[in-house]
């Protein structure tokens, strides 16, 4: 995991209201999450039945 150096934007009251990170540390955070989303997205569909490369180009008309 990257290591963060987080910088807070703060109101009058010590209220913390935003956040901000050096670029590459945001884009790999960023490319983390795109990772664990296809993760999570292969996870769903892996007990879906799967259809053979040779059905599929005989219903295309490839070959």
């Amino acid at each position: 995991m990257t290591t963060l150096h987080p910088q807070f934007v703060i109101d009058s009251d010590g209220k913390r209201l935003s956040v901000l990170l050096p670029l590459t540390e945001y884009t790999a955070l960023m490319e983390r999450l795109e990772d664990l989303e296809d993760l999570e997205d292969a996870r769903k569909v892996r007990d879906e039945p799967t259809i053979p490369w040779e059905t599929v180009k005989t219903e295309m008309g490839i070959e």
